[in-house]
């Protein structure tokens, strides 16, 4: 039997959503495990130094990881968790989209971007359509 859901409205983006509740588990602050970042992603040790602006040997993810690592991964990780919020915290969901091709994209996948070095771009479209919706929804409350 199919079952039938109802889709979760993600409520409007305000300030304090750049810092979303983390439904991946990557940690926050001390806590942050970049090495679940670059596995969320597929990333190579390449692709990690050129999103960070780093030599590919300095690459890690220990106690001696390069801070612009860690910072670039935690912005990147932050921007993953903005994605699940939209999903509701559907873990699958948000897996899902990161994969697929999207045609607002290019027809590349939002994980193929931030590979190619074009995050900040995926992170604009990203807050540019949360910020999109937000009118829609607020109406769509106001109606009820």
């Amino acid at each position: 039997m199919m079952q039938i859901t109802t889709p979760v409205a993600p409520k409007p983006f305000t300030l304090f959503d750049s810092v979303p509740d983390d439904y991946l588990n990557f940690g926050h602050g001390p806590g942050f495990n970049a090495k679940e970042v670059q596995s969320f992603l597929g990333l190579k040790k390449d692709e990690v130094s050129r999103l960070a602006a780093v030599s590919p040997k300095s690459v890690r993810f220990d106690d001696a990881m390069p801070e612009p690592v860690r910072e670039r991964l935690e912005e990147i990780a932050l921007t993953i968790n903005m994605v699940a919020r939209v999903f509701g915290g559907d873990v699958h969901k948000t897996v899902a989209w990161f994969r697929a091709r999207n045609p607002l994209l290019g027809d590349v996948s939002p994980r193929d971007m931030i590979r190619l070095g074009r995050f900040e771009r995926l992170r604009k479209f990203i807050i540019n359509a949360m910020m999109d919706n937000a009118p829609a929804q607020d109406a769509a409350s106001r109606a009820h």
